[in-house]
């Protein structure tokens, strides 16, 4: 039975990162160990889409208001893009603090959360 989910962000700056996780998107996190954080993470869902190749995933965050969102982010210090109109939803990306990119997104489509 599956149980949860284990999402890995590969970073070049984990401690910068993991502060972002924590005060920036008040997430909460257990220490595995040596300062390894472990960050719960809120309801997620998997969708499959079709592709050329198999290899390729995405993260997104999803939020109730993207544009609020960007705001508040920007008030944190913190970049997005300009969102977009995707039709499925509204899409920014996050600069994290560790130079990666994080997908963050207002569903307009049903979700298996909200039913």
């Amino acid at each position: 039975m599956i149980t949860g989910m284990h999402v890995i962000l590969y970073s070049r700056d984990v401690d910068a990162d993991r502060t972002f996780l924590r005060d920036v998107l008040g997430l909460s996190s257990v220490d595995a160990g040596h300062g390894w954080l472990i960050f719960a993470a809120p309801p997620s869902e998997i969708v499959c889409h079709p592709a050329e190749s198999n290899d390729r995933h995405e993260i997104y965050l999803m939020c109730d208001d993207v544009q609020a969102e960007i705001v508040r982010l920007a008030d944190k210090g913190i970049t997005c893009s300009s969102f977009s109109d995707g039709g499925w939803g509204l899409l920014t990306m996050i600069d994290l603090p560790g130079g990666g990119r994080l997908g963050l997104y207002e569903p307009r489509h049903p979700s298996p959360h909200r039913t």
